[in-house]
């Protein structure tokens, strides 16, 4: 066996592609998060004001883990908005159990 450490692996860099259509995005003003044991689901979904209908735009199915980390980078990108820009005022928006956020 060999007395010298072993050097840390190199950082995998990714190359992500973003086709035009993804690129322009989609409006959404409500999501809704499930789970189950193995994994979560999030649906970002379209509300037109009164209409009884709404539209599901993207649906991401991932891991707990990376549940976890989506949240925790979420979380910090608010953080540093309200640094720079000030609070984020929720005013009345109604809170919904069972995972739904508009």
């Amino acid at each position: 066996m060999s007395d010298k450490p072993t050097a840390p692996p190199h950082p995998v860099q990714i190359q992500i592609e973003l086709d035009p259509a993804t690129a322009n995005g989609v409006f959404v003003n409500m999501a809704m998060v499930n789970h189950t044991d193995t994994e979560f689901t999030l649906d970002l979904v379209y509300v037109q004001p009164q209409q009884p209908r709404a539209t599901v735009r993207a649906r991401a199915i991932t891991t707990p883990k990376h549940m976890k980390r989506l949240l925790l980078a979420i979380q910090d990108n608010v953080r540093r908005y309200e640094e720079r820009f000030g609070a984020i005022d929720l005013g009345d928006a109604p809170h919904f159990p069972g995972g739904v956020v508009n």
